[in-house]
């Protein structure tokens, strides 16, 4: 038995904000969208590098408010990025932690987004 790489989904309530805060802002993605009809909610994946994640607008996907723990490397560079693309809504910093360094970012929708970058030793 083997078990894959979890894929977390969040909940959205917006499809262009979502696509504003993870596509334009933070560089995500979109791999693929789903809609049982065309007015009905939207299920879709977007990725960064090794990071896949599903947004949903259906009512019972995750729950508002969710918290995503991604480990990374060259959270200075990721920073710096961010910052230059002046999104309206967040300029996220790097905080020390017991085990290296974290940038929480939270979307339009009250999830988190905690990049953190271990120590090294």
């Amino acid at each position: 038995m083997q078990l894959s790489a979890a894929v977390p989904i969040l909940r959205i309530f917006s499809v262009d904000k979502a696509k504003e805060f993870y596509l334009d802002f933070l560089g995500f993605t979109l791999d693929w969208e789903h809609r049982f009809e065309p007015d009905l909610p939207l299920y879709a994946q977007i990725h960064r590098s090794g990071l896949t994640l599903h947004l949903s607008e259906h009512h019972g996907d995750a729950t508002p408010g969710s918290a995503v723990f991604v480990p990374m490397e060259d959270i200075d560079a990721f920073q710096q990025e961010l910052i230059a693309r002046q999104y309206g809504y967040a300029r996220p910093g790097i905080e020390p932690t017991g085990w290296g360094r974290e940038m929480q970012i939270a979307d339009p929708f009250g999830n988190r987004l905690r990049f953190c970058e271990f120590s090294k030793g």
